[in-house]
């Protein structure tokens, strides 16, 4: 009898420590998701292209940065609204 409600209990408290586990994966992988995406612009930008045309374009950096921030900004936006952060 002991060792059953034993065995129960530790099942018990794996089900919780497992819970823990997939939500704080849920959080983790929406943080990385959301700073990849500046990687992924900024890369592009970092790139020796002398023909894109926002180059040279006056506001060409600024966009990139402002693009960034709201692509960033919009990820943050829709993974809060499905409770992923």
């Amino acid at each position: 009898m002991h060792s059953t409600l034993v065995s129960l209990e530790q099942n018990e408290a794996m089900q919780r420590m497992s819970s823990a586990s997939l939500a704080q994966g849920e959080e983790i992988s929406s943080w990385a998701a959301i700073l990849f995406t500046p990687t992924l612009v900024a890369s592009v930008y970092g790139m020796n292209f002398d023909q894109m045309t926002e180059l040279h374009w006056a506001w060409g950096s600024p966009f990139a940065i402002a693009l960034m921030g709201g692509l960033c900004r919009g990820l943050q936006a829709a993974f809060t609204r499905n409770h992923w952060l």
